[in-house]
């Protein structure tokens, strides 16, 4: 059996990099779209899925791990939205935990189901996400949902999330986001540490996905996808790699450097 993944169990090696900030003003999302079943098997999917009901709520959704795990989980999602006695979808939660509590119980379900027959091929099932949107009525959030189903939110002080290989593109996020940080730079800042993790980590890699939900506005949000030569992203990494150079430039001289 072979099953794509983004992680490679054997080598506990990461292979994604998606993240979550959430502003007063909305949501920003960003992925990377590289997958992988082994070192010599690098593949492209896109780990972003968007469900939009104008006026109602809006979701969107980011994975990695298992790329079986999550296809499921998101084919799950779309099967109970076309089953009129479905007991549960994504239109029925009055709250965005809920919902959430729904998409780990069935990455659970599935996990569960395929875990023999991966145990004897040396892989993993496990999968997570990271849920943000919101319902008419109530705040927008976001939700990390961890492989055994259960999730967490943000902070005050932490106000975005991350899932893969996130310390890369920490610092930046860190040292730029807070609560009242604009969308369109926190953004700028998703996009910079994406960047940063793609330089640094050769299984994170382009197309990359970039979607902005506005907060009260329940339309579809902003979405775009962009190659390493896209005019955006290209000038986006110039600069700021050009900006790196020119403060460590200015960085204060040792003692002895100014005798």
């Amino acid at each position: 059996m072979m099953c794509i993944r983004d992680v490679d169990a054997k080598q506990d090696a990461i292979m994604t990099y998606c993240l979550a900030v959430k502003v007063n003003k909305g949501v920003v999302f960003a992925s990377d779209s590289r997958t992988n079943a082994g070192v010599d098997y690098v593949a492209t999917y896109s780990k972003m899925t968007r469900f939009t009901w104008p006026g109602e709520r809006v979701l969107v959704l980011l994975t990695s791990g298992s790329l079986a795990t999550s296809q499921a989980v998101v084919n799950a999602l779309h099967r109970d939205l076309d089953d009129p006695e479905a007991k549960f979808d994504l239109r029925s939660g009055k709250q965005l935990h809920e919902v959430a509590d729904y998409i780990g119980m069935l990455s659970q379900a599935e996990q569960q189901r395929r875990e023999k027959a991966m145990e004897k091929s040396g892989n993993s099932a496990e999968s997570s996400f990271i849920l943000g949107g919101q319902i008419a009525g109530k705040a927008h959030e976001i939700f990390m949902i961890y492989p055994q189903g259960n999730f967490v939110s943000t902070s005050s002080d932490t106000p975005y999330l991350q899932i893969g290989e996130n310390k890369y593109g920490k610092p930046i996020l860190d040292r730029i986001i807070t609560a009242t940080t604009t969308l369109e730079d926190a953004a700028r800042c998703a996009l910079v540490s994406l960047d940063s993790t793609i330089r640094s980590n050769i299984s994170v890699g382009p197309p990359v996905e970039l979607a902005i939900m506005t907060t009260n506005t329940m339309e579809e949000p902003y979405h775009q996808s962009m190659t390493m030569n896209s005019p955006m992203y290209k000038s986006i990494q110039k600069q700021w790699t050009d900006g790196l150079k020119r403060s460590f430039n200015r960085l204060p001289r040792f003692e002895w450097e100014k005798k």
